[in-house]
């Protein structure tokens, strides 16, 4: 029982840290700001697929990462709110695994516009951004979190301790 509460909270850290680690990365080259954001750490909300652990794990990472970046405290809390939503839907939803991406780019394209439009003062349409982070967030968990989800899924056991 101890061993698992301990693989529960190393996978749980090392996947903030990773959240935060690739945040930094696609900051770095410019991919998280502009018209269409695609932040490369999005594509790790399909980990919930393999691992309840990822669901804190993307929480803290995103936490961490709107602190770190130099959010605004609506997109600290509220923001990473829909990452933790998308999670614990994501979860729900393992043993439909085309469908796991989808909690996280609905629940960041409902939310996320909201704190863009109160918590930056952007001035355009909700509806405008709905579509502007909906399409960063196909890009980072449909495209990108399917493509990962593919890669470790014959790794899983290895990886998480566990088969899917």
């Amino acid at each position: 029982m101890k061993n698992k509460k301990i693989l529960f909270i190393t996978q749980a850290a090392m996947i903030a840290a990773l959240y935060v680690v690739l945040t930094f990365l696609a900051s770095a080259f410019g991919l998280a700001s502009g018209v269409i954001q695609v932040r490369l750490s999005e594509m790790l909300t399909v980990l919930p697929f393999f691992t309840p652990a990822a669901i804190p794990g993307l929480y803290i990472g995103c936490i961490l990462s709107n602190w770190l970046t130099g959010g605004c405290l609506l997109d600290i809390f509220v923001g990473s709110l829909a990452t933790l939503i998308g999670a614990v839907l994501a979860y729900l939803l393992r043993k439909q695994k085309w469908l796991v991406p989808l909690p996280n780019i609905l629940a960041n394209a409902i939310i996320v516009p909201f704190v863009l439009i109160y918590g930056y003062g952007f001035h355009d349409a909700w509806w405008f951004l709905f579509l502007t982070v909906g399409a960063g967030e196909v890009i980072s968990c449909g495209v990108l979190g399917m493509i990962l989800l593919f890669a470790l899924k014959k790794y899983a056991r290895v990886i998480f301790g566990e088969t899917k």
